[in-house]
C-alpha cells in the first residue's frame, strides 16, 4: 500500500514539474517538430505578427498538449479565423494571397520541361481515356495539333504526361493498310506508317517515311528525326519519279536529310525498273534549296577522231543574285585543244532584261610536224538586251549582237547538231539607243551595226550611226485658230539629220584599218517641205520640195598613168559639201462605182459590188547637177597603149557614204492606177458580209520629159488577193516598154526609141517571182472529210499541232539546256500517259500531225542565154525552190519532226534533218540526224529533273570527221 502511494506522488510531482517548463523548450529538443511559429507559417503561410497574440498562445496551447507521436499527424490547420475582426480577416486573406503567388512561381520552376501549349486533339470514330495509364486512344481520322505540329492519322495512341504521341493506320477489310500518319511540322510533310513523337524535345521515330524535299522524293525504312528538323535515314531511296513505284531511285545505305537545304548520304548505287546497276558513289549530295544557289556543272566526256578524247561542258555555276547569274564551262581534249566559254543571264523587274554569251576555242588538229598540224583560234560573242518600255518613255537602249569568227562554227561541236548555226552565211549584230525631247519634237538616235558574211570574211560595219530627225512642224499656222484655215497654213516642214562612219574588210584587218583613209564618213541633212491641199473638193494636191545636203571629209581624184597604163588616185582630205534640190507635185482622187446585180440571174445572195478607182498623177524636176557650175563631177584624158585618146568622167565623191547627185536633168511625169473590188453577200442569219474579190490591181509608168533617150519607164504590175483569213496572194510583174533592136555588128541591143507599142505589141515580160506555203494538218484534213458528208465543221483551238522544237532565239546561247527543257514540259503534261476514250467507252484515235511546204518560183530574162533573132528575144530561165517540213506525234510520249528540200537548179536534196524524241516520264531520250549537205548525228538521254540532269545524262555525238562512218 505505501509503495503504491509512493509511486503515486512521485508521478504526481513529475507531471507537475513537466507541466511547469515552458512550451517552447519541450518542444526544441525534438529535431523533427516544427516550434508553432514555424508550423503556422509553414501549414498556412501568413506571418505571425498579423496573427494577434491571444490567439497564437491559444493555438500554441493547443500543439502543447500533442504528444510527440503524434506530430507526425498534421494537427495544425492555421489561425482560427472565427475570432479576428473585420481587419484581421482581411490581413490574413491579402497576405494568404501573396504567399500563395509566391508558392505557385516556385512549382512552376520545378515543372519547366513541361509543354507551353494546348494539345488539341479530335476523332471521328471514338475517344477512349485510360486514367490509370495517362494515355488517350483516337479512332478515325484523328487529328493532333500542337503548335505548329499537326499529325493526322486513323489511330492516335498519346500520353500527355510523358509528352509523346505514337500514329500508326488502320488495316481494312481487304489487308490493306489505309489512313497511315500524315506530319506535318512547319514547312516539313513527312507520310510514313508508323511515327512517335515527343512534343517537349521535337524527336521522333518514323518507320517508311515519305517526304518531298523540291524536284525529289525520299523514302527510308527507318528514320530518325532530331530536335532541329533533320532527319537520318536508314535505308533510304531518293527519286524524282513522283510515282508511287518509281521508275528509278537512288539506294541510299545512310543519308542525312535536312529540309529545304540538302541531303548528304553515304554508299549509294542507281536502281532503275527494280534492277540495281553497277554505278556506285561512297558519297554524295544533293541540294534543296528553293533560291538561286551556285555550284559545278558536270562535264560531259566523248571522243573525236582529230582532236582526241575530251571533257566538255563543265564548269561552275554562279547564283550571283536574283537578278544576275553566270555560267563558266571548258572544254579540254587531250591533243592540245581547248575552249572556255561564259554565259550570263540579268533582268531588273521593269527595267531591262537580257543576256551575255562569249566563248574563245583554241583548236588544234593533227600532230606536231606532220603535214597535217594546224592550230586555230576563234571567239563568239552573243549579246541581247531589251529594255522594258516603262522604264523609260522618252528612252531606249536595245541590242542584238551576234559575232563570231568564221572558223567557229566549224570548230565548235555543237554547231554540227544545229543546221541552222553551221549553215548560216551571214550574221547581224545591232545595237541602238534613242531619246526623245517630246517638248520640242526631236529625236535623237544612234545605233551600231555588223554584218558578216560567214563564207568569205566579210565584214560590214557602222559605227556610229547617228540620226536626228525634227518631227514635222507648220511654221505659219495661227497659235490661235480664228475663222477656216488658210490655205499657206497647211504648209509643212521637217528635218532629218544622218550622220554616218562605215567600213567594209576583212575580219582579220578590221583593226589595223585607218579611220581616215579605209572608213567611209559623212553626214547628210535632208529638208522636206510639203503640203496638203483639195482642189474642186475631190481632187487632192501635193506640192513638195525636197532639198538634201551631203558633208565629206575627203574627195578622190583620179588621173591616169601612161607610163604604167593604169588609174592612179588621190585622197585628198578636207570639208566638201554637196547639195542637191528636186520638186514634186502630184494630184489623186478616188472614183467609185456600184453594181447591183440582176436579181433574176444572181439571186437574192449578193447585195452589191463596189469598184474603187484610184488614179495619180505625179510631176518630178530635179536640175542636172552634172554641170560644171556645180563641180560634182570631173574629167581626166586617157590614151592607151595604141595611142587611141578618150575622155573619161567621174565623180570625186563617187565612194562618199551618200553617193553624189545624179546626172541630168530630171523632169519626169508618173502615172499611176489601183482598183479595188469588193462584193457584199447575204449570209444565212439574214447579215450582211463583205468579200473582197480584188484587194488590188494596179499599174504604174512613168515619162521623162528631159531626155531623148528612153524617156518611157518600164511597166509594173501588181496583184494582191486576199484568198483566206491566213493567206494573201501577191504577185509582181514587169514589163519591157523598148524593143531589142540589131547594133551595126548584128549584137542585140535596147532600142532608144522603138518601143514595143509603136510595132503593135505589148510591153515585154521581163520576168515575175512568187512564194507559196501553206501548212496542212490532221483538224484541216478532218474538217474538210466533214464538208464531204456534209457535216458541219467545229471551230478548234487545240494546240496539239505545235510542235515543242519552236523556240524563241534558237541561235542564242542561255544558260538553259534545252533538251531538258523539253523533257520536263512533256513530263509535266497532266494528261500524258492516259489514254483518252471516246463517248463509247473506246480508246479514242487521235495522232496529231502537220505538213507544211513551201514553193517559190522565180522568172527572169536571161540576157546570158541565145538570142532569138526570130522573135528578137532572150529565153527565160526559171528558178524553183522546195522545201517541206513535218511533224508527228505518235503519242504523248513520242514525237518525230523532219525538214527537207529540193534544190531544182544544182538537182540535189538541200539540207535534210529529222529528230525523234521519247518522254519517258522521268526521262527524255531525243534523237536527231543531219542528212544532207552533210552527215551527222546526236543522241542524248538525261533526267528531267533539275537536280540529277547533270548527274544521270548520256550524250552521244558525231563530229565532222567520224560523221561519215556510221552512214
Amino acid at each position: 500500500m505505501r509503495i503504491k502511494i509512493l509511486i503515486f506522488f512521485v508521478i504526481s510531482a513529475f507531471m507537475i514539474v513537466f507541466a511547469a517548463v515552458p512550451a517552447t523548450l519541450s518542444l526544441n529538443k525534438k529535431k523533427s517538430v516544427t516550434p508553432a511559429d514555424s508550423i503556422t507559417l509553414r501549414q498556412d503561410p501568413v506571418p505571425a505578427d498579423t496573427i494577434p497574440d491571444s490567439i497564437l498562445s491559444n493555438n500554441t496551447h493547443s500543439n502543447n498538449i500533442t504528444s510527440a507521436d503524434s506530430l507526425s499527424v498534421p494537427i495544425y490547420n492555421g489561425p482560427d479565423t472565427t475570432r479576428m475582426d473585420s481587419l484581421q480577416l482581411a490581413i490574413y486573406h491579402h497576405n494568404k494571397a501573396i504567399d500563395d503567388s509566391l508558392a505557385l512561381d516556385s512549382i512552376n520552376r520545378r515543372k519547366k520541361n513541361g509543354i507551353d501549349s494546348p494539345v488539341h486533339y479530335t476523332a471521328d470514330d471514338s475517344l477512349t481515356f485510360d486514367a490509370n495509364s495517362g494515355y488517350v486512344y483516337l479512332y478515325g481520322n484523328a487529328n493532333v495539333k500542337y503548335q505548329d505540329m499537326n499529325l493526322q492519322s486513323d489511330r492516335i495512341y498519346m500520353n500527355l504526361d510523358s509528352s509523346l504521341v505514337h500514329a500508326t493506320g488502320a488495316e481494312d477489310s481487304l489487308g490493306n493498310i489505309v489512313g497511315t500518319p500524315v506530319f506535318n511540322m512547319g514547312s516539313d510533310s513527312y507520310q510514313n506508317d508508323t511515327i512517335a513523337f515527343n512534343f517537349k524535345t521535337k524527336k521522333g521515330l518514323i518507320s517508311e517515311v515519305y517526304t518531298e524535299q523540291q524536284d525529289g522524293f525520299l523514302t527510308s525504312k527507318l528514320a530518325k528525326r532530331n530536335s532541329k528538323g533533320e532527319l537520318f535515314l536508314q535505308h533510304g531511296r531518293y527519286t524524282t519519279c513522283d510515282e508511287p513505284h518509281p521508275d528509278f531511285y537512288i539506294a541510299l545505305s545512310r543519308a542525312k536529310v535536312r529540309p529545304g537545304k540538302d541531303v548528304v548520304f553515304g554508299p549509294a548505287y542507281l536502281v532503275v525498273a527494280d534492277v540495281p546497276l553497277p554505278l556506285a558513289i561512297p558519297y554524295g549530295f544533293f541540294p534543296f534549296s528553293k533560291s538561286y544557289s551556285s555550284g559545278f556543272i558536270m562535264p560531259t566526256y566523248g571522243d573525236e577522231t582529230e582532236r582526241g578524247f575530251y571533257l566538255r561542258d563543265g564548269g561552275y555555276y554562279f547564283a550571283i543574285s536574283d537578278k544576275m547569274d553566270l555560267k563558266l564551262i571548258g572544254e579540254i581534249y587531250t591533243k592540245g585543244s581547248w575552249g572556255l566559254s561564259a554565259a550570263s543571264n540579268y533582268r531588273k523587274r521593269y527595267k531591262f532584261s537580257g543576256s551575255f554569251f562569249a566563248s574563245y576555242q583554241n583548236t588544234v588538229n593533227g600532230e606536231k610536224n606532220m603535214p597535217d598540224y594546224s592550230k586555230q583560234t576563234s571567239f563568239k560573242i552573243q549579246w541581247s538586251h531589251r529594255q522594258d518600255a516603262k522604264a523609260n518613255p522618252f528612252r531606249s537602249l536595245s541590242a542584238s549582237v551576234n559575232f563570231a569568227t568564221s572558223s567557229y562554227e566549224r570548230n565548235n561541236l555543237t554547231s554540227m547538231y544545229n543546221p541552222q548555226s553551221y549553215t548560216q552565211s551571214t550574221r547581224t549584230s545591232s545595237v541602238s539607243m534613242s531619246n526623245t525631247f517630246s517638248n520640242i519634237g526631236l529625236t535623237l538616235s544612234t545605233t551600231m551595226n555588223l554584218n558578216q558574211n560567214m563564207r568569205n570574211s566579210t565584214i560590214s560595219m557602222t559605227l556610229p550611226d547617228l540620226n536626228i530627225s525634227l518631227s514635222r512642224v507648220y511654221p505659219f499656222k495661227r497659235k490661235k485658230m480664228v475663222g477656216k484655215e488658210k490655205w499657206y497654213e497647211k504648209i509643212s516642214l521637217s528635218y532629218t539629220g544622218h550622220l554616218s562612219n562605215s567600213i567594209t574588210t576583212k575580219e582579220d584587218k578590221l583593226l589595223h584599218s585607218s579611220l581616215s583613209r579605209d572608213w567611209r564618213n559623212g553626214m547628210q541633212h535632208n529638208i522636206p517641205i510639203s503640203g496638203n491641199f483639195t482642189l474642186f473638193k475631190y481632187l487632192n494636191i501635193n506640192p513638195s520640195l525636197n532639198f538634201t545636203d551631203r558633208m565629206y571629209t575627203n574627195k578622190i581624184m583620179r588621173s591616169w598613168d601612161e607610163t604604167s597604163q593604169r588609174e592612179v588616185t588621190d585622197t585628198i582630205d578636207g570639208f566638201y559639201n554637196i547639195y542637191d534640190w528636186r520638186m514634186s507635185v502630184s494630184a489623186s482622187t478616188k472614183i467609185y462605182g456600184m453594181f447591183v446585180p440582176w436579181r433574176k440571174l444572181f439571186g437574192d445572195k449578193i447585195v452589191a459590188i463596189r469598184h474603187v478607182f484610184t488614179p495619180q498623177v505625179s510631176f518630178n524636176y530635179a536640175p542636172d547637177f552634172s554641170t560644171s557650175r556645180y563641180g560634182y563631177y570631173d574629167s581626166y584624158q586617157r590614151t592607151d597603149a595604141n595611142g587611141n585618146v578618150s575622155l573619161v568622167e567621174y565623180s570625186p565623191y563617187s565612194n562618199g557614204l551618200y553617193g553624189v547627185p545624179g546626172r541630168g536633168k530630171t523632169g519626169s511625169i508618173s502615172m499611176d492606177i489601183s482598183n479595188n473590188l469588193e462584193m457584199k453577200v447575204r449570209t444565212r442569219n439574214d447579215s450582211i458580209k463583205k468579200i473582197s474579190l480584188i484587194d488590188e490591181l494596179g499599174a504604174s509608168m512613168s515619162y521623162n520629159m528631159a531626155t531623148d533617150i528612153r524617156p518611157w519607164s518600164d511597166l509594173n504590175t501588181r496583184l494582191r488577193l486576199k484568198l483566206t483569213k491566213s493567206y494573201t496572194f501577191n504577185m509582181n510583174a514587169t514589163f519591157a516598154t523598148y524593143a531589142y533592136e540589131l547594133d551595126e555588128n548584128g549584137k542585140p541591143r535596147v532600142s532608144n526609141h522603138t518601143t514595143r507599142y509603136s510595132q503593135g505589141k505589148f510591153g515585154r515580160f521581163q520576168g515575175m517571182s512568187q512564194n507559196i506555203s501553206y501548212t496542212l494538218d490532221n483538224r484541216k484534213v478532218g474538217n474538210f472529210l466533214k464538208w464531204l458528208r456534209g457535216e458541219r465543221s467545229t471551230k478548234n483551238n487545240d494546240t496539239d499541232n505545235s510542235t515543242d522544237d519552236e523556240e524563241e532565239g534558237y541561235n542564242r546561247e542561255t544558260n538553259e539546256d534545252d533538251t531538258m527543257q523539253k523533257g520536263q514540259r512533256g513530263a509535266r503534261k497532266e494528261s500524258a500517259g492516259k489514254a483518252e476514250t471516246d463517248e463509247d467507252g473506246y480508246m479514242a484515235y487521235s495522232m496529231p500531225w502537220s505538213l507544211t511546204f513551201g514553193y517559190g518560183i522565180s522568172m527572169r530574162e536571161d540576157t546570158g542565154g541565145d538570142f532569138n533573132y526570130k522573135s528578137m528575144r532572150y529565153p527565160y530561165t526559171f528558178m524553183q525552190t522546195l522545201n517541206f517540213s513535218g511533224n508527228v506525234r505518235i503519242s504523248d510520249g513520242w514525237n518525230i519532226s523532219f525538214s527537207s528540200g529540193y534544190d531544182f537548179e544544182h538537182k540535189k536534196i538541200s539540207m535534210t534533218t529529222a529528230s525523234l524524241s521519247r518522254d519517258l516520264h522521268c526521262f527524255n531520250m531525243s534523237c536527231s540526224v543531219v542528212l544532207a549537205p552533210y552527215t551527222s548525228y546526236n543522241f542524248s538521254f538525261r533526267c528531267n529533273a533539275a537536280t540529277l540532269t547533270d548527274a544521270l545524262k548520256y550524250d552521244k555525238r558525231s563530229s565532222y570527221s567520224n560523221a561519215v562512218q556510221w552512214y
